[in-house]
C-alpha cells in the first residue's frame, strides 16, 4: 500500500473505470445529439404532411394550416441551428479542448437562437395560445440567458487558458 487509500494498482483500476464511464456517457451524449439533429431534419422536412394529418384531429391547426406550417418550419430550423451549435461544442469535448474561442462563439449563438425561438413562440401564440407554449417560452428565455452567461464564463476561461499557455 502506498499512503492512504487503495494500492497503486487499485487506484489505477478505479481511475480506468471512471474514465470508461465518462467515455460511455460522452459517446451516448454524442449519439443523442446526432439523433436529435437528424430526426429534427426529418421532422422539419415532413411538417406539411404531419400538420395536415394533425389538423384532422385539431381543427385550429387546419384553420391556420399555412401559418402553422410556416411557424413550425421556422422553429424547426432554429432548433436545428441550436443543436448544430451544441454538436460543435461537443466536438471540442471529444477533443478534450473545451476552453476555446469557438465555444464562446457557439454559446453566444445558442443564446441568440434560444431568444429567437422564444420570440417565435410568442408570435405563435397569436394564432393559438396554450399553457405549454407559455412554458416553452420561459424555458427558451432561461436557456438564452444561461447560454449568454456561460459564454461570458467561457470567454474568461479561454483568456486564463491562453495566459497559462504562454507562461513557462
Amino acid at each position: 500500500m502506498q499512503g492512504k487509500g487503495l494500492p497503486r494498482s487499485g487506484r489505477w483500476r478505479v481511475e480506468e473505470k471512471q474514465q470508461k464511464k465518462k467515455k460511455n456517457l460522452t459517446m451516448w451524449t454524442k449519439y443523442l445529439l446526432d439523433f436529435m439533429f437528424y430526426s429534427g431534419i426529418l421532422v422539419t422536412a415532413t411538417l406539411p404532411f404531419t400538420i395536415r394529418q394533425i389538423g384532422k384531429a385539431l381543427p385550429h391547426m387546419a384553420e391556420h394550416y399555412w401559418v402553422t406550417v410556416a411557424i413550425y418550419f421556422v422553429l424547426g430550423v432554429a432548433a436545428l441551428a441550436l443543436i448544430r451549435e451544441l454538436r460543435r461544442i461537443f466536438q471540442t469535448v471529444l477533443r478534450e479542448d473545451c476552453f476555446v474561442q469557438e465555444n464562446v462563439d457557439s454559446l453566444g449563438r445558442m443564446g441568440n437562437w434560444s431568444f429567437f425561438i422564444a420570440g417565435m413562440s410568442v408570435a405563435r401564440c397569436v394564432v393559438y395560445m396554450t399553457v405549454a407554449m407559455a412554458v416553452v417560452i420561459l424555458v427558451f428565455v432561461i436557456a438564452g440567458l444561461f447560454s449568454k452567461v456561460l459564454a461570458c464564463v467561457f470567454r474568461e476561461a479561454v483568456r486564463y487558458k491562453l495566459e497559462n499557455d504562454l507562461t513557462i
